[in-house]
C-alpha cells in the first residue's frame, strides 16, 4: 500500500487549526436493532461513543453555552434516534449520529463508534466505528 493510499487517523483536537475536541463516551442505550428475527423481539443494550472535532470561535466563548458545541444537545438528540423505532443496521444508525453531530455550525468532524454488547457470549462488543466531515450540505445553524 503507498502512502497515498494509507488512511490517515482523525486528528481531533488542534490548537494550530482552533478545534476543540467534545466528546461523549460510553453512553449505553437499548433499543430495537437488527435484522434477524429474534433481534426484533425486544430491545438489545448498545454502547456508544463518538468524538467530534468543533471549532474555537475567534472570540471568547464567554463563558455561554451557546458558544459552544454542547455535548448534552448531542446526547439528548442520540438518545431520540434509538427511541424513534426499529434500526436494521448498527451502521445505519452510526451514519445518523455523524449527522447530528455534524449539523452544529462548529463542527468540523466526528467519529462515531456504536457497539452491540451482548451478541456473542465469549466477546465483549461487535460494532462499527465511521468518520466523517462536515460538508455544507450537513450544516445547520445553531
Amino acid at each position: 500500500m503507498t502512502k497515498n493510499q494509507v488512511i490517515e487517523p482523525l486528528k481531533i483536537a488542534d490548537a494550530s487549526l482552533g478545534i476543540r475536541h467534545v466528546f461523549v463516551r460510553d453512553l449505553e442505550l437499548t433499543c430495537i436493532i437488527g435484522v434477524h428475527a429474534h433481534e426484533k423481539r425486544g430491545p438489545q443494550r448498545i454502547r456508544i461513543n463518538l468524538d467530534v472535532g468543533a471549532l474555537e470561535s475567534e472570540s471568547p466563548h464567554s463563558d455561554q453555552l451557546e458558544n459552544v458545541l454542547c455535548y448534552e444537545d448531542l446526547v439528548v438528540r442520540i438518545r431520540a434516534i434509538v427511541a424513534d423505532g426499529t434500526i436494521n443496521l448498527i451502521e445505519t444508525l452510526a451514519e445518523r449520529v455523524a449527522e447530528i453531530c455534524l449539523q452544529h455550525s462548529l463542527a468540523k468532524t466526528a467519529r462515531v463508534r456504536v457497539e452491540k454488547l451482548d451478541v456473542f457470549s465469549d466477546a465483549a462488543s461487535v460494532g462499527v466505528e465511521i468518520e466523517r466531515y462536515a460538508t455544507p450540505r450537513t450544516r445547520m445553524a445553531r
